[in-house]
């Protein structure tokens, strides 16, 4: 099984390329909007280290901003605890597809959690600075101070981009995507 890491700037588009190249995607994200909403045991535990900022089961998103708001800490806090589960799912995921001839890792953190192994291939999603604002801002709970926070945790992009084997330039139009998928998947089969 070939897996592929998808890097880049956080609204880069990373989810999109995932998406578009046909193989089973394990996105990072969405399972962990599944835990706040599913999984008790990570509310008991959020509750347990922020009892000022969570305190509803399903976990709300807002909950968790307002924490990470009022301390850098608290989203270090945060991803320790949820950090761990995401590990497990991707464990299932890529048990579930071992017969799968690729799947897709969509990880925000892969390099910093060092979730990647050295035959991993990464790719990195470029897009212009200015396209990635755009986007961001249509995202109905867009904070410019929680998205700073986010990136303050993140290796340098300049550093993603150069330990990655591929990279794709998002321009956010299907062809020039769909092209430069073709070209990887012909590279690594």
């Amino acid at each position: 099984m070939i897996k592929i890491g998808v890097l880049g700037d956080i609204g880069s588009g990373k989810s999109y390329v995932a998406e578009n190249f046909g193989y089973p995607v394990f996105s990072a994200d969405i399972e962990v909007g599944k835990l706040y909403k599913e999984d008790r045991k990570i509310f008991i535990k959020l509750k347990k280290i922020l009892p000022r900022y969570i305190y509803s089961f399903p976990i709300n998103k807002k909950e968790v901003s307002k924490a990470i708001l009022a301390n850098k800490l608290n989203l270090k806090k945060i991803v320790k605890i949820v950090h761990l589960e995401i590990r497990k799912k991707m464990k299932i995921f890529l048990k579930k597809n071992k017969n799968k001839k690729i799947v897709i890792l969509d990880i925000p953190l892969l390099l910093e959690n060092k979730i990647n192994k050295k035959k991993d291939i990464l790719i990195f999603v470029q897009s212009q600075k200015s396209e990635i604002l755009k986007r961001l801002r249509k995202r109905k709970n867009f904070n410019s101070k929680l998205l700073n926070l986010f990136k303050s945790i993140q290796l340098p992009l300049d550093y993603k981009k150069e330990k990655s084997d591929f990279i794709i330039k998002n321009n956010f139009t299907n062809a020039s995507l769909k092209r430069d998928i073709k070209r990887i998947l012909k590279q690594i089969l």
